[in-house]
């Protein structure tokens, strides 16, 4: 990762003193990375610009609290994960639908199936997935959460966490034969 920018620290003094132009430069700044990152947990692209509204308004409030141990970015793109879960949670989806009975148990398939697949290929096929297998397997395998994280993050057993993330690797496989069936034909 490329080390910030030499003015980020002055950036972040002049938001802390609410002065609307540094605000709408360090919106700017990460606004587009921050929107790919929303975007990955919801089904739209107005849900993605929602949270990403949402996770800077928190950012602005909350500037006070980074403390520089780590990056900026990665403090950011924390707030707006836990903005997509906390968004994803409270409207018209449940926590309920992480329940391991709402996703069906896909049949055997070729294992190595998901290891061949391109990035942007397993983001389009990501979509496709049930809630929760989707938002398991974005904060596992994309954002890099462990799954005592995520099952604290999202109030559920570690073994839902696991399983879901199982389920989704053969869900994305499914999804993958079927759409290369389909193009064969």
């Amino acid at each position: 990762m490329p080390a910030p920018p030499a003015d980020l620290p002055e950036l972040l003094a002049r938001c802390g003193r609410h002065e609307p132009a540094a605000q709408r430069q360090l919106y700017a700044r990460y606004a587009g990375r921050m929107l790919g990152v929303a975007r990955r947990y919801v089904t739209s692209v107005a849900e993605a610009e929602d949270i990403l509204q949402d996770a800077f308004v928190k950012v602005f409030t909350r500037l006070s609290d980074f403390r520089a141990d780590g990056s900026f970015e990665g403090w950011v793109r924390r707030i707006v994960v836990t903005t997509a879960i906390n968004h994803w949670q409270s409207g018209q989806h449940r926590r309920q639908q992480l329940l391991l009975d709402d996703v069906p148990e896909p049949f055997a398939a070729d294992a190595d199936a998901f290891d061949r697949l391109g990035v942007a290929e397993v983001l389009a096929l990501m979509e496709r997935l049930p809630d929760g297998c989707r938002l398991v397997l974005n904060l596992y395998a994309v954002d890099g959460y462990s799954h005592g994280e995520i099952a604290e993050l999202l109030g559920i057993q570690e073994s839902t966490s696991k399983a879901q993330l199982s389920k989704a690797r053969k869900q994305l496989t499914r999804l993958h034969q079927q759409q290369a069936s389909y193009l064969k034909l």
